[in-house]
């Protein structure tokens, strides 16, 4: 059993639809396949939904009768027979019905704007089922509603996954392409909910964690992880082998390829992840395992922006010992995690990519501590390779190869994985190709 995931892009037009097709039944090997919204629908349903909230209903309709008829346009091309395309027509009017409806519920709630943006998935999942059937595959639908599920955390329920997935798989061991939906689940009150944005890709590795998959195949556009990031840098290429480690620290701090939380699901459960082209199928693509088979001392640079760096000063000066507690648990409060951290023994610095609560941390972190000003603005840059503690020099080669550039913070040590940066993001791009050349060779 594999895990192929496909994203909007992947399903955004029929043809891609059908080529999909041809790639999952390329062999008979049995497969999940999980699917995201087609291209554009999942922002076209978001700002239905800021339209509802507003009460603007006649923009509304406008922008629901805008969204089918795109889908009328795709069902016409994907369908070869007029049984089929009456299905497709079956499934739109059904589910833009649905969404109509929601249209009229005032006042219009978080749990409604959620069954909203939950139609991308339903919608994409049963057309490419629907088209399925009509050449002749194997396949059935399983909805993700019955068996993805959080927690009052919004964690993914592993276990109950596992056990809801494999009684719905027994029941269906004659079929050997199963459709599902990504980014969708339900929460303890059993309502419509989601894995935030990005999470078709988190449903996979849940789902091939929760089978044993012999692999985790993501498909999209770009030909797998490269070492930097294209749009910005000249030179890159694709890299071949990822440890779970380095993969998690590259998703984390900007990879834009793979959602952050990824790994974990698949790492859990000993899985390989592969990250796959759909627009060159034949590339290999990069393998995320365990086991790398060739080490490289640098292997990849990510950088993440919208990023705030916190300065904290303990006013007790020396031996303040229960400082840091103190300071985490203002963090731990309004559920903010810090990224990196750098500390002497009366100061520590931090930096948060979520300033939601920043205005009451600041407050709460006055009352223990002396604050610099905040800087807003900033990037981490996150340097990724084998930097195990016998090695010298890492360091040195990084931070020389930014001599040009000011540095706000280093944080180096804590990983045999990971050196994290902290610049301005004016400098972003910079330090990416002074990074790039300074670091790989071409």
């Amino acid at each position: 059993m594999q895990v192929w995931k496909f994203g909007g892009t992947s399903v955004g037009k029929p043809e891609r639809m059908k080529s999909i097709r041809n790639l999952v039944t390329e062999n008979q090997n049995k497969k999940i396949v999980v699917l995201s919204a087609l291209s554009g629908t999942t922002n076209g349903l978001l700002e239905i939904g800021e339209t509802i909230k507003s009460n603007n209903v006649l923009l509304a309709d406008e922008k629901i009768v805008a969204l089918k008829k795109h889908y009328q346009t795709f069902i016409e091309e994907l369908f070869g027979t007029p049984e089929s395309l009456a299905k497709g027509q079956k499934i739109i009017d059904k589910e833009f019905n649905f969404i109509s409806s929601l249209a009229g519920i005032s006042p219009f709630t978080i749990k409604q704007d959620k069954e909203l943006v939950a139609q991308g998935e339903i919608l994409s999942t049963q057309l490419f089922s629907a088209y399925l059937e009509e050449v002749g595959d194997s396949v059935v639908l399983i909805p993700a509603l019955a068996f993805m599920r959080i927690d009052a955390d919004n964690e993914p329920e592993l276990n109950v996954i596992e056990e809801k997935l494999t009684a719905l798989l027994d029941a269906q061991t004659d079929k050997q392409i199963i459709v599902t939906q990504g980014f969708i689940c339900r929460n303890p009150r059993g309502e419509v909910d989601n894995l935030k944005r990005g999470g078709s890709d988190y449903t996979a590795s849940l789902i091939g964690g929760a089978t044993r998959a012999e692999e985790i195949q993501i498909w999209t556009d770009i030909d797998g992880m490269h070492n930097n990031d294209p749009r910005i840098v000249k030179r890159t290429f694709p890299v071949r082998e990822l440890s779970f480690e380095e993969a998690a620290e590259l998703a984390y701090f900007g990879a834009k390829i793979l959602h952050p939380s990824t790994i974990t699901p698949a790492k859990m459960r000993g899985v390989p992840v592969r990250l796959k082209n759909t627009m060159e199928p034949k590339a290999p693509g990069t393998l995320i395992t365990a086991n790398v088979t060739q080490v490289s001392e640098f292997t990849a640079i990510a950088a993440k922006d919208n990023i705030t760096a916190i300065y904290i000063h303990s006013t007790r000066m020396l031996n303040a010992y229960g400082f840091l507690r103190k300071v985490f648990e203002v963090f731990e409060k309004y559920k903010t995690p810090v990224d990196m951290i750098t500390t002497s023994e009366v100061s520590v610095a931090v930096t948060i990519d979520n300033p939601e609560n920043l205005d009451q941390i600041t407050e709460e972190l006055n009352l223990i501590a002396d604050l610099e000003p905040h800087d807003y603005n900033q990037s981490i840059i996150c340097v990724v390779g084998n930097f195990s503690a016998d090695k010298s020099g890492i360091a040195k080669t990084v931070i020389d190869t930014l001599s040009d550039i000011p540095v706000r913070m280093i944080a180096y040590g804590a990983s045999e994985h990971n050196m994290s940066i902290l610049v301005d993001t004016k400098y972003k791009n910079a330090a990416l190709e002074a990074l790039n050349e300074g670091l790989f060779k071409f």
